[in-house]
């Protein structure tokens, strides 16, 4: 089975994603051929916008990156799967660099960010023994403050541009690559003959 076959398989279908608990509401718009299609502007957009909900914002990062993926025609299946760049193995080194680049990007560079990130955390979980109740994720983010929030917005645009540029590139090489192989091949036979 060729990789494009495997990928095929993984990516959710139409009548999946209108069923889907989180992307029901996206039903009336879902029906639109050009979400589907793969063409090199809608998958290396879709792609972009995956990336930059990936990075931006923590939850409900698939959900996001289709409505918008929706507004701007982008292809569906690329968007809402490229925002699993942020997943268990890779949130938390992301968020360590957004959190020091932001720092650096506001001015408040912190000399020891692993110590500042651990007073946070045990911050807040003496709130959580005294309330409780567990901070939500939006607790979490204010109480990192501003320096994750400029991070991660810093780290999105620029990893949704560097995700376009590339994607494209690789494309348009891939089709110029089958349309000379595809030129090449009668030729071939010919002389063989």
């Amino acid at each position: 089975m060729t990789l494009s076959a495997r990928l095929q398989r993984l990516i959710p279908t139409r009548e999946q994603l209108q069923a889907g608990r989180f992307t029901r509401w996206l039903a009336p718009w879902l029906g639109q051929r050009r979400l589907w299609r793969l063409s090199r502007h809608g998958v290396a957009l879709g792609m972009a916008i995956g990336i930059f909900f990936g990075l931006l914002i923590p939850i409900a990062q698939i959900p996001a990156s289709a409505a918008v993926a929706i507004v701007l025609r982008a292809n569906l299946p690329a968007a809402m799967g490229s925002t699993l760049v942020t997943n268990p193995l890779t949130f938390g080194p992301i968020y360590y660099l957004a959190y020091q680049a932001g720092s650096r990007i506001v001015g408040k560079p912190v000399p020891n960010a692993e110590a500042e990130i651990a007073r946070i955390t045990e911050a807040l979980e003496a709130e959580e023994r005294a309330t409780g109740e567990p901070p939500s994720p939006w607790q979490r983010l204010q109480a990192l403050g501003k320096p994750l929030i400029v991070g991660l917005a810093v780290f999105a645009v620029i990893g949704g541009l560097l995700t376009y540029a590339p994607v494209s590139a690789v494309w348009w090489l891939g089709a110029r690559w089958r349309r000379r192989r595809r030129r090449l091949q009668p030729a071939c036979r010919r002389g063989g003959a």
